[in-house]
């Protein structure tokens, strides 16, 4: 779990120690369902379940939905739960967690918008853990339960294009984690959203797609070595970070 471990505190009464603010709770509960899967998870499912009853009640669709991911996140063994995670989120970038992963790929472009989005953090007085991408999903719904609820609908709607991308190829492959960037873009108020600009290859989840870029990373010494990343940044992702930074 991100840096609810060994705080002491449920969601619930970390939330009415700042107040009892919703939005707060929900945030940090779907960074919880969307993390990687622990014993510490799934001994709070049902607090999950209080939050995300209390928290949606104007989106019985997403909340319904976000219940039955609960219910099978509760009904297995955690190595079984934990193998799922591994097999839609870490075999390839389709449905990579890491945002700028499906507009920038490995091109020397992402390094930059990784420091762009650590400084927002900091300005906002979250530090994220230096073993964790700041792109990384979970960490990023995690930081929006830290500011203001208007400005972190901005934030989300400003990454819904990559959200949705995330929510349509779950929903597609049947997973009930789809269930988690749609409640996201319900929060975002349903604002219309854009095709994003995929990185090559980020569609591609294929065993044969995964071999081929571990021959790539065999040879790669660094990206300055590599002449395929040139260039192949994406305009999109410079633009969202560009929104995020900008002043509310």
């Amino acid at each position: 779990m991100l840096r609810r471990q060994g705080t002491g505190q449920s969601l619930c009464a970390e939330a009415a120690g700042a107040g009892g603010v919703t939005a707060m709770m929900i945030f940090k509960a779907l960074s919880a369902l969307l993390d990687y899967p622990s014993a510490d998870l799934q001994a709070m499912l049902p607090e999950l379940r209080a939050i995300v009853d209390r928290a949606m009640p104007a989106n019985a669709t997403e909340a319904g939905n976000l219940m039955a991911l609960i219910d099978e996140l509760g009904s297995a063994e955690l190595m079984a739960v934990q193998e799922r995670y591994c097999e839609l989120f870490d075999r390839g970038r389709s449905l990579s967690l890491h945002l700028f992963e499906h507009v920038h790929g490995d091109s020397r472009d992402r390094g930059p918008a990784m420091i762009d989005l650590i400084e927002l953090y900091r300005r906002h007085g979250f530090e994220p853990h230096p073993r964790e991408l700041p792109d990384y999903l979970p960490l990023f719904v995690e930081f929006l339960s830290q500011v203001e609820t208007k400005e972190a609908r901005n934030l989300l709607t400003d990454a819904a294009p990559i959200i949705a991308l995330l929510r349509d190829r779950l929903a597609k492959r049947g997973s009930a984690y789809a269930a988690v960037p749609a409640a996201l873009l319900a929060i975002a108020g349903g604002a219309s959203v854009s095709p994003v600009a995929q990185a090559p290859g980020a569609d591609d989840d294929s065993f044969e797609a995964l071999d081929r870029a571990w021959e790539e990373a065999a040879v790669t010494f660094g990206p300055e070595n590599d002449p395929m990343r040139a260039g192949t940044g994406c305009d999109k992702a410079a633009s969202w970070v560009a929104r995020i930074n900008a002043p509310r």
